[in-house]
């Protein structure tokens, strides 16, 4: 017996597409489902999924954290997705069948989802051929644009993952001066290739400040990024931070409580930007100007994904995401 993805009943006339969804059913444990998804209801669209990434906020999800509670609904909590419209709710005008797309939905490790036509974009014939998980590129414009990062800055970058590396691209492309910092020798390979002027291999902490010290002549740097979403990662971006410097947070920390060096933010003087965004419009305006991004090349995530599985090995995909091996960045699924 088909489920059926929504509890509203829908009419017997309403075109229904039948497909697969991962479904979280425990800590470590995902069954798929075939599902009904039926008809977008008005000004919505459902779009059939080609690809989803695989995001770090996932990762406690899967973990199992006393406040999450299972089984999860169907295709959550993949929010990373990009495919083709399938339907058309009533008032939609703007999005036809078969235009390419990426949208802001929560339930995309599935073939379909849905969302509201205001939180879709098109994608241009340009990256026809690109995989394109537009929301996790579109944080990465917001973050730099609340970094507010200028030509002839250092800028410390902790953490240079996915998202650490795209903030590489585009403050070099800005004249800032970078200063990646990484545990894994991959990952600062990486961030080399994509510009950055110094790589510090994070083995100790005090040892990785004072190379810092010695790159700034004791100054510290003007902007730190946090990427990483550790406390370790937090204290030393905090220390790496100049007098009257920029500490922006954009690391994952929502999988428990964190501590702040507040002395040492007050004795500074520093501004902390929390770079998180909850706005549905801002997400979409960074997701567009994402696409500005990697049209012009001032942005090029392709060398960023690294793994790729399909919707039946998604668990293979958060195991590979769990362990971060040598060369991992991210991964996508794809359906």
């Amino acid at each position: 017996m088909v489920e059926s993805l929504r509890t509203v009943m829908t009419s017997l006339l309403a075109p229904a597409a039948l497909g697969y969804a991962a479904v979280i059913s425990a800590p470590g444990q995902i069954d798929l489902r075939m599902l009904e998804f039926p008809d977008p209801e008005a000004g919505e669209l459902r779009v059939q999924i080609e690809g989803c990434g695989v995001c770090a906020s996932n990762l406690p999800v899967w973990e199992g954290k006393p406040w999450f509670e299972y089984p999860f609904e169907p295709g959550a909590p993949g929010h990373e997705a990009w495919g083709r419209v399938d339907a058309v709710g009533e008032s939609v005008r703007e999005f036809k069948p078969g235009d390419r797309v990426a949208l802001l939905s929560s339930h995309a490790f599935a073939e379909y989802d849905f969302a509201r036509a205001s939180e879709v974009i098109h994608l241009p014939a340009a990256l026809n051929e690109l995989a394109f998980p537009a929301e996790p590129l579109g944080c990465a414009m917001n973050i730099f644009k609340r970094a507010l990062i200028r030509s002839g800055e250092t800028v410390a970058i902790v953490g240079v993952g996915f998202l650490g590396t795209l903030l590489t691209q585009l403050a070099t492309k800005a004249g800032a001066r970078v200063l990646a910092l990484s545990h894994r020798r991959s990952s600062l390979k990486l961030a080399e290739q994509f510009g950055a002027a110094s790589l510090i291999e994070i083995d100790d902490d005090q040892h990785a400040l004072q190379t810092v010290k010695q790159l700034t002549h004791g100054r510290g740097c003007e902007c730190v990024i946090e990427a990483a979403g550790t406390q370790q990662s937090l204290d030393l971006a905090s220390e790496l931070t100049a007098e009257r410097g920029r500490l922006v947070i954009a690391g994952y920390h929502q999988d428990g409580p964190r501590q702040v060096k507040m002395q040492l933010w007050n004795w500074r003087g520093i501004d902390v930007v929390n770079a998180h965004e909850r706005d549905p419009r801002v997400y979409v305006a960074g997701m567009r100007e994402a696409i500005a991004a990697v049209e012009s090349g001032v942005m090029d995530p392709r060398p960023l994904y690294t793994h790729s599985f399909p919707l039946n090995e998604l668990s293979r995909a958060f195991e590979t995401l769990e362990t971060s091996p040598e060369g991992f960045v991210k991964a996508l699924i794809y359906l």
